[in-house]
């Protein structure tokens, strides 16, 4: 298995926050990138290696963004590559090799990738499996959790809702995408039409399947931050869901330079307006981590 990449130069390629390249390990579905909101090394599980996403986010860093979902998943090379490559962080010397001093620690296993991951099909057997290695290799769910990374859209097919319950089992967490408060900002944030109300009922159908924290991006558009008003219709989608229900907000900004064409139109926030922005969320009682 191929789990190293150099440089030009030949000298090994090491993780930052900016650099979230799929190919760093090599592998079709499994890759690592340093988060900034984990505090570590996440080991990426990409059932999307099709770049395929049923959402068109204007942040998004993956290149050649298409519409559609996961194509069908070879468990058994799923399996293989996120074997050897638990093999090499845990027993060999991936991480003193690629990830900087301070953060060579394994912090999750995080069903992300190049699209929405829930739109696979064997998107539940994939929790499992997971699930499964972690077990094998020796990592406990508080110190490595299990996470899934989504806009949550697909939340009334059985099969997804299955597969959010197995990951509540293992003890994960779901990171649900959250990024406007109205059907025109999810629009054009999102690049879908969809209702408040309905991203409201699939925010609550998760939360009672397994704890969930709503992942918030924000940015400048044209030079204009978020006003008031669309911070407080985004609050209304949450409250909507049950802010009891919630874990809290994971509020970010952008890191890295989008791939997609409104990339023109973003500018980040710097870091105390998006304090800010999260001291308003916290006035609701709501836990606000923010991540600039």
């Amino acid at each position: 298995m191929n789990s190293s990449a150099s440089s030009a130069s030949g000298e090994p390629l090491r993780l930052t926050v900016r650099n979230h390249d799929r190919e760093l390990a090599g592998l079709t579905y499994v890759y690592p990138v340093l988060s900034r909101r984990a505090g570590g090394v996440s080991i990426g599980i990409n059932l999307n290696p099709n770049n395929a996403c049923n959402w068109h986010c204007v942040y998004c860093q993956v290149p050649n963004l298409v519409r559609g979902k996961a194509p069908a998943i070879d468990m058994a090379r799923l399996e293989d590559e996120l074997r050897g490559f638990l093999a090499d962080l845990v027993h060999g010397t991936w991480l003193e090799r690629f990830a900087p001093e301070g953060a060579r620690a394994i912090r999750d296993i995080a069903f992300s990738g190049n699209g929405e991951p829930t739109s696979a099909r064997e998107f539940p057997e994939a929790v499992a499996l997971v699930a499964r290695l972690r077990a094998e290799f020796g990592l406990s769910p508080d110190a490595v959790p299990l996470r899934l990374i989504t806009n949550g859209s697909l939340m009334s097919q059985p099969a997804v809702q299955e597969g959010v319950r197995r990951l509540g089992e293992a003890g994960g967490e779901v990171w649900f995408k959250v990024d406007g408060g109205s059907a025109d900002a999810i629009e054009r944030i999102n690049g879908v039409r969809l209702e408040p109300e309905a991203m409201a009922r699939n925010l609550a159908r998760c939360a009672a399947l397994c704890p969930t924290w709503v992942q918030t991006c924000m940015f400048r558009w044209d030079g204009v931050a978020p006003t008031t008003a669309e911070l407080d219709a985004y609050l209304c989608v949450l409250e909507a869901a049950g802010l009891d229900a919630l874990q809290g907000v994971l509020l970010y900004g952008i890191a890295r330079q989008s791939m997609q064409p409104e990339a023109v139109h973003l500018s980040p926030l710097a870091a105390a307006e998006l304090e800010a922005i999260g001291e308003h969320m916290r006035k609701k009682g709501l836990t606000v981590r923010v991540s600039p």
